[in-house]
């Protein structure tokens, strides 16, 4: 049964409220006093307040201002009730937090109809609420798809370029390394014309699959570049370390086996990859920085494939 809190200094009203309620269908909570109200509140959760306005210790006012202070990101309706039905009181009682304002003796016909009211309020308030949740968590997962390959599972060429632009302004700050790798799949035009389109999309999810297992930490980031070509990029990364890194994906790409007979390279699907580490006084942007790791990847290539150059 839902509970409503009444409060009120005198035992006389408080009887007369709590048979209303009852008539109501509401479970009544009473309190004498503001600070027993504070007690009873947190205590018991009601789903609405009836709060006297004047009342020995703290009144009203402040036992509203306590309830919102108490539960900043709730909503319990608060009616107040007084014998004075001034202007300013209703002003004074809606800036403490509360929601309506009744002058004393309260109609039973009266105070039904403005919890009900308030009910109401409250239910297309929780509609709301969770509307929001469901529309941040669609935002959350549109946000998720627009930066995820969506043949590969793993960053895209957006998420790249983004984290790129934010990881050159950290490494600049702290002055660590930071490094990129271009890793392009070996005579993939050969492998699409030899065994077809849709093992070649089987091929690309294995292969970015392989390269995203060689990042070990999670501040290592893999993203599809574009086609075949995939990119690494490793914060706090030396070259030296680079290298390492992308000689484990290659020879993680290498140890899936999948067949290429049309590769000239080797029997197998295999990459080749250019690494380059962040120069700030040489790669005056990102645009300059992935150029050099591009150079290094033209190189092994022209240098027979299956192998990491640096720049």
């Amino acid at each position: 049964m839902p509970k409503i809190l009444i409060v009120d200094d005198s035992p006389t009203i408080l009887m007369a409220l709590e048979t209303m309620v009852r008539a109501m269908k509401f479970e009544p909570i009473t309190a004498e006093s503001g600070e027993r109200a504070l007690e009873l509140f947190a205590a018991e959760r009601p789903e609405l307040v009836l709060l006297d306005v004047n009342m020995p210790g703290i009144d009203g006012y402040e036992t509203a201002r306590r309830i919102r202070a108490a539960q900043p990101d709730a909503w319990v309706p608060i009616i107040f009730l007084s014998a004075n039905e001034y202007d300013q009181n209703f002003e004074r009682a809606i800036e403490s937090g509360g929601d309506d304002y009744l002058v004393k003796p309260v109609s039973p016909v009266v105070l039904s109809a403005k919890i009900r009211a308030l009910q109401r309020l409250d239910q297309m308030r929780g509609k709301l609420v969770d509307m929001s949740k469901e529309l941040s968590a669609a935002n959350q997962r549109l946000e998720t798809l627009a930066h995820q390959d969506g043949l590969t599972g793993i960053g895209n060429r957006r998420a790249f370029d983004h984290v790129i632009e934010r990881e050159i302004a950290r490494a600049l700050r702290s002055h660590e390394a930071l490094s990129v790798a271009l890793c392009d799949v070996d005579h993939f035009k050969a492998y699409n014309d030899r065994y077809g389109h849709p093992a070649g999309d089987e091929c690309l999810r294995k292969v970015s699959a392989a390269i995203a297992r060689s990042c070990r930490r999670g501040t290592d980031f893999a993203a599809r570049y574009g086609g075949e070509e995939f990119a690494l990029l490793l914060p706090d990364t030396p070259a030296e370390g680079a290298l390492k890194v992308v000689e484990t994906a290659r020879h993680e790409v290498a140890a899936i086996a999948i067949p290429h007979e049309a590769s000239s390279t080797a029997q197998v699907v295999t990459i080749s990859a250019g690494v380059a580490t962040f120069l700030p006084e040489q790669d005056k942007g990102a645009a300059a920085f992935i150029a050099r790791a591009d150079q290094a990847l033209y190189r092994a290539k022209h240098l027979g494939r299956n192998r990491c150059i640096g720049a």
